[in-house]
């Protein structure tokens, strides 16, 4: 299932959602091109979407849930990956960005 949190996130002039899977990185990247979002938007493991395609996402079938409930799910999936603070390579495995 593909969920989407409130756009909350504040970030170059604008406010931003976390698009995320309980599945999949796959079924997430499927998702975020049928409604057209750009690869670029794609961060370790969720899209970050614009305010102003919230409705989009939702219209498509991305399920209302809050921040706290997403990053839930991610990490119950095993999905979640977290930001590196050493700036290193990601783990392996991760390179799975489209």
């Amino acid at each position: 299932m593909i969920y989407i949190d409130p756009p909350t996130w504040p970030g170059h002039g604008h406010l931003w959602s976390h698009l995320v899977s309980d599945v999949s990185y796959e079924e997430l990247h499927a998702f975020a091109a049928r409604i057209g979002v750009p690869p670029r938007a794609f961060e370790r493991d969720h899209y970050d979407l614009p305010a102003h395609r919230y409705a989009d996402a939702v219209r498509a079938g991305a399920a209302e849930v809050s921040s706290r409930e997403v990053v839930v799910l991610l990490t119950r999936a095993g999905l979640r990956r977290r930001k590196r603070r050493d700036g290193g390579a990601p783990p392996k495995g991760c390179e799975d960005t489209p």
